[in-house]
């Protein structure tokens, strides 16, 4: 592949991920809620509840970010933090029960949005793109 190749995957690459950004943030857009707090729902949605650092960990973002994460979706009452009855000097947070339909909701959302997107591509294409995609993963 020469240069011309490569600089054209390149562009190729991030205007499909920009495209997607700008849907991903059409879909929130009913919620009112930015990228960084869906994440937030979704993993406390699989995980149940999680220290604040593991929230973090797994958002990859700084403790601190994930505090004003935790602390925006908690004013909006779809998050709480509560006692670990591990550690009573731990915090745990975990989603409220309209926290728990908003992350159902926006999971069934965004889902519906990449089947809209990706369904210009045959099964076997996607099959192929999602390969790729997990083989350059880190």
């Amino acid at each position: 592949m020469d240069e011309r190749d490569e600089a054209g995957l390149s562009e190729a690459f991030w205007a499909v991920a920009r495209h997607l950004r700008h849907l991903t943030r059409d879909a929130l857009a009913p919620w009112q809620i930015t990228p960084s707090q869906s994440r937030a729902l979704n993993v406390l949605h699989r995980q149940q509840a999680l220290r604040l650092n593991e929230l973090a960990e797994q958002l990859r973002i700084a403790p601190r970010s994930a505090t004003e994460v935790v602390d925006d979706l908690a004013a909006r009452g779809l998050v709480e933090r509560r006692a670990d009855p591990a550690d009573r000097r731990a915090t745990l947070v975990a989603l409220t029960g309209p926290g728990r339909d908003a992350a159902e909701a926006i999971e069934s959302a965004r889902r519906a949005e990449a089947d809209r997107f990706f369904g210009t591509l045959s099964p076997a294409d996607r099959e192929h793109l999602v390969r790729i995609l997990r083989s350059l993963s880190p």
